[in-house]
């Protein structure tokens, strides 16, 4: 039968080790799964002796060393250190290396080494009797039977929990629950109501939650803000009341990470359990939102709203409870379905899935994206017999050199034609062979032979590669083809899911915590972008177009005179002329296969490059143009103040206002004056919020405060998180207390003036001209 593994881990039993695979079987069963597994690393053969003199010192009588057929990065053959449980593992590797000696692979967590070993990843097929294990709150548990890898799409449970408290938060009113299974509502009261089940007293409810949540056996727990809120408040008044904190597949207690730090996920660690926090789930999928609160994805995502918002509602929840407890209970339970509701149907928690299956990580690090490298990488490494370097954090002396920026030529252009590269990075890894194994470091380099010198890849940097089959190169391939097969049959997951880990695999080789990293590696990646985005532009000037602009992996060529058919027709003809070149290019220089591919991305028959601001100069990363397909107008814009959350709805608005303005040839002056006068009648007020992240605490903000600061300490906040304020006669004030008059002078010389400047200026206009001038028509009527 098949499993997908939700949690793996592992524990010591009479002195040795054992990997639990904690998860869900095909046929809807939960299972563990236990199995006897020595830990292990690697030490050179050539320091076997030395470290067996250590071993007899320290009477280390349960350390094994044995030879093997593997080899490290320098072709040095290594031995394998075999122990009897983890915790062992950095106590002998630290003691080895104050002898000098290295080791290899010795920081691999336990359970992944075990499903590295065996290829698992997320799916295995297992074979093997069941046992009654009454320690483990789960349907089958399976010991040391045989598993193969798998694939196979997973149905599990879901629980979705809410719970409502006092304005205090000492004492829990009522906790919802609910997935496909169950919806109802644990409630503290003596009467009944629809969808609630009634208890007397706070123990007795937290001791049915427990025993509800065993029942419906969940392989995911999700809520919004689940772990800092919810999760916290549960265990805190499990303890208040001497209850065990168990809701897992164990009889562990359930432990918590807190944090609160900006940058940092507070998390949960339920055995045998994933925790997903929704807010986070919907932030490791990319999806954007305008917040994150959970109002706001129901709005955005299910069209929905929560029975109650604003600030006041702690103090409604109160009077509900006492007056209208019916009222609470259906706004309890409907906060529950929205997070459920909302994973599913924004397909977060389907993307997680196949994140796990493609990386095997658990469902909550699966944004670990070193981990997943190293997941994939050391297994790759093992199929060849090769060890890898033990991870040690670096320090980053320098910055790894950034993407190609052109300089841009400013302007407003008729018909501008896009250029992309599909998957730079990763096509430049493939094409150029950019492997840490394949890698040679400039010592090495040094001792090797000059006609083996000539053989070598050299990356525009300097940096030099072995023209073999590296391994990486050959991870990436794989994925290609994974992601090429997902797109033929549709699978826009499965797709989503390979090229969010093929992206990242560049920003891991710069990342000193990888164990892999080398800057000399890194920038050689970045040097080939820079080089191609350079040598594409040369060869589409040879065409006679002109490139305005390049930034990163795309090319941005002026077209005039041409209608969208024709230049959609050119950018084609570029895309396969681009193409042939580094086919042959590639091949003749470096004796490799291309895998550089530009396409036609698309055509704009209006395009807007401002300038940067208060310069003659072009701006980088910042433009507007008007997409028109199948007879639908729309305004794409990067970078300018539109797509920017700490700029005002206002702003955006004028914005693209007057973009719409200047792509269909309409004078401004009369939008300008109008809206500014819209806005100096309160017409906008609610389009003048701030909203502004705070990413640190508030007391941290000592040697400057910034209005949003400001505005957070009138409202008494002192934790990270997001900020609504409004700008007032009086300065910054919190949204939800503010009774100040609004300032509009502000809002129009900081969010109206310098967005028209930026446009005006092609029409050799200013924003104060066409204002000043509007205020002395008006006062000539009194003439």
């Amino acid at each position: 039968m098949d499993g997908f593994i939700v949690y793996p881990t592992y524990r010591i039993t009479d002195g040795k080790a054992q990997v639990l695979l904690f998860g869900r079987l095909s046929g809807g069963e939960s299972f563990v799964s236990i199995h006897d597994f020595r830990p292990y690393f690697w030490i050179r053969e050539k320091d076997h002796e030395k470290a067996n003199r250590i071993l007899t010192e320290l009477d280390a009588k349960n350390v094994e060393i044995e030879a093997s057929e593997f080899r490290n990065f320098d072709d040095d053959p290594v031995a394998k250190v075999i122990l009897s449980i983890p915790g062992e593992v950095p106590e002998l590797r630290k003691i080895f290396t104050e002898h000098a000696i290295p080791s290899y692979e010795a920081d691999i967590r336990f359970a992944y080494r075990f499903l590295i070993d065996h290829n698992i990843k997320g799916c295995m097929r297992i074979s093997g009797k069941t046992e009654e294990r009454p320690e483990f709150a789960v349907d089958k548990v399976f010991v040391n039977p045989e598993i193969a890898p798998t694939t196979f799409d997973p149905k599990l449970r879901v629980l979705s929990l809410d719970i409502e408290t006092d304005v205090k938060g000492a004492q829990v009113y009522a906790i919802s629950l609910y997935s496909d299974r169950v919806k109802k509502v644990l409630l503290l009261n003596e009467r009944s109501y629809r969808n609630a089940e009634s208890f007397s007293t706070e123990k007795e409810l937290l001791e049915a939650f427990a025993n509800a949540v065993r029942q419906e056996d969940p392989d995911i727990i999700t809520g919004w803000n689940l772990v800092d809120f919810d999760l916290k408040l549960l265990r805190d008044q499990f303890a208040r009341h001497g209850l065990p904190f168990i809701l897992g597949r164990t009889l562990d207690e359930c432990k918590l990470r807190l944090t609160d730090s900006f940058y940092q996920d507070s998390t949960a660690d339920f055995p045998g359990r994933a925790v997903l926090d929704g807010m986070r789930l919907l932030k490791m999928s990319f999806i954007k939102l305008d917040d994150y609160k959970l109002n706001t994805a129901a709005k955005m995502i299910l069209g929905q709203e929560k029975l109650l918002i604003g600030d006041n509602r702690f103090e409604e929840i109160e009077r509900l409870y006492r007056e209208d407890t019916q009222k609470l209970v259906d706004y309890n339970l409907k906060d529950a379905q929205l997070v459920f509701d909302i994973i599913q149907k924004s397909q977060a928690l389907d993307l997680s899935i196949r994140r796990s299956q493609l990386t095997r990580m658990q469902l909550d690090r699966v944004s670990a994206s070193i981990a997943s490298f190293d997941s994939l990488y050391l297994h790759a490494l093992k199929e060849k017999r090769i060890v890898a370097p033990t991870a040690i954090v670096n320090e980053r002396e320098e910055r790894i050199k950034g993407g190609f920026v052109m300089e841009s030529k400013p302007g407003v252009y008729d018909t501008i034609i896009v250029l992309d590269f599909k998957s730079l990075y990763p096509s430049i890894i493939r094409t150029f062979n950019i492997d840490p194994y394949s890698f040679v470091p400039k010592e090495r380099y040094a001792k090797i032979p000059d006609e083996e010198k000539a053989q070598l890849i050299e990356a525009p940097n300097g940096a030099h590669f072995r023209n073999d089959n590296g391994i990486l190169p050959e991870l990436i391939q794989h994925l290609w083809q994974q992601r090429d097969a997902a797109k033929k049959r549709k699978d826009m997951l499965a797709s989503q899911a390979i090229k969010i880990l093929m992206n990242s695999y560049f920003g891991i080789l710069a990342n000193p915590a990888c164990r892999f990293y080398n800057l000399e590696m890194a920038n050689a990646i970045t040097h080939f972008g820079q080089f191609l985005n350079k040598l594409t532009a040369e060869k589409v000037r040879e065409q006679g177009y002109e490139v305005i602009y390049g930034d990163t992996d795309s090319i941005f060529i002026d077209a005039p005179g041409k209608d969208l058919s024709s230049a959609e027709k050119l950018g084609r003809e570029l895309e396969q002329y681009i193409n042939a070149f580094y086919k042959a290019y590639v091949r003749k220089t470096f004796n490799r296969e291309s895998f550089i591919e530009l396409e036609f991305d698309r055509a704009f028959s209006k395009f807007l490059m401002p300038r940067v601001r208060h310069s003659d100069e072009g701006a980088k990363k910042r433009y507007a143009g008007l997409v028109v397909e199948d007879g639908r107008e729309d305004i794409v814009v990067v970078g300018l103040e539109f797509v920017r959350r700490d700029w005002t709805e206002v702003a955006k608005k004028f914005q693209m206002g007057l973009l719409h303005h200047i792509f269909h040839d309409k004078p401004m002056e009369q939008y300008i004056r109008q809206f500014v006068a819209d806005l100096r009648q309160g017409k906008m007020d609610a389009d003048l919020i701030y909203r502004k992240a705070i990413r640190k605490g508030v007391a941290e903000y000592t040697k400057t405060t910034p209005p949003h600061i400001k505005a957070a300490r009138k409202l008494g906040r002192e934790l990270p998180g997001l900020i609504e304020y409004v700008m007032t006669l009086d300065g910054p004030e919190p949204l939800e207390k503010n009774s100040r008059p609004l300032d509009y002078d502000h809002y129009i010389e900081k969010q109206i003036k310098p967005i028209a400047d930026s446009i005006l200026s092609f029409q050799d206009k200013s924003f104060d001209d066409i204002v000043a001038t509007h205020k002395q028509t008006d006062l000539s009527k009194f003439g």
